[in-house]
């Protein structure tokens, strides 16, 4: 399994997103302040994946609320200073009782007793035709009796409006596309569960979405060359403005960029070597 660096769907959404972003964030590697949603969801996710250790009959959403104290208490242990990220014990059961329902709203969307899945948080790392190396981490893996698979991705936000689906069903086509050209098996299926309004997204890809998603991967990697070749990553305003971190850096909000970080550069450039 190589380690170099590769695109991934958040790399690439970031990116399309704001080429500025996606320079401070992979290349540069600006710390970002914690965010307790971000915290809320790798709980969640970690309850989810944990939950399928238990055998069939006791996966339960007792045992699950049960996971989710032991899980918190697993990640204070291994990351203490996560601890500070709450102004008082009131913020923080808030907090935690904000996980907990999101992990009751699973219940309402899947029956895991009656599932076993193929793999979990599972890795998956190709290469395009180009020579472009691509990964994720796919949450939940699914193997029919015929041997067909099916992609699960948990979302512990609220679900896309129509407008927006085609972003949330590019991370799916990627994922698809990774499978087959990592292990020669396209998905049947693919489906988002987004927990916090309890529905699901779903789509099944076809032979064809390989080529294209290696298409715009290629096109997307060859914009991000361009600017690696001229060092100029502009920004690109747009509502999500108002949550990002690097405002202090953005030359839209009349802040000025580090300089680039040479070692990241290089880094980043292994991706297509």
């Amino acid at each position: 399994m190589t380690t170099h660096a590769a695109l991934s769907p958040s790399r690439t959404k970031d990116f399309r997103q704001c080429p500025l972003l996606f320079r401070l964030r992979v290349i540069d590697r600006v710390p970002e302040a914690p965010s307790l949603e971000a915290l809320r969801g790798t709980l969640v996710h970690s309850v989810l994946e944990h939950l399928f250790d238990a055998p069939a009959r006791d996966r339960t959403e007792e045992t699950a609320q049960q996971l989710l104290h032991s899980c918190w208490q697993q990640h204070l242990e291994e990351r203490p200073v996560d601890a500070e990220l709450f102004e008082s014990d009131h913020q923080r059961q808030e907090w935690l009782d904000s996980a907990s329902v999101l992990v009751s709203n699973y219940f309402r969307m899947e029956t895991p007793s009656f599932l076993e899945p193929a793999a979990r948080e599972t890795f998956v790392n190709a290469r395009l035709k180009s020579g472009l190396a691509i990964r994720g981490i796919i949450d939940r893996v699914d193997r029919a009796a015929n041997g067909a698979l099916r992609v699960v991705d948990y979302k512990t936000g609220k679900s896309p409006a129509m407008r927006f689906q085609d972003g949330a069903i590019f991370q799916m086509r990627f994922y698809a596309a990774a499978l087959y050209l990592s292990r020669g098996t396209l998905p049947a299926r693919t489906q988002l569960i987004f927990l916090k309004d309890g529905r699901t997204l779903t789509y099944d890809p076809v032979a064809e979405d390989v080529d294209s998603l290696a298409q715009e991967l290629d096109s997307v990697w060859s914009a991000i060359e361009e600017r690696l070749d001229t060092g100029e990553f502009e920004p690109r305003t747009s509502r999500l403005c108002d949550w990002c971190h690097f405002k202090e850096f953005c030359p839209a909000f009349g802040g000025t960029p580090p300089q680039m970080n040479a070692e990241g550069v290089t880094h980043l450039r292994t991706a297509h070597s």
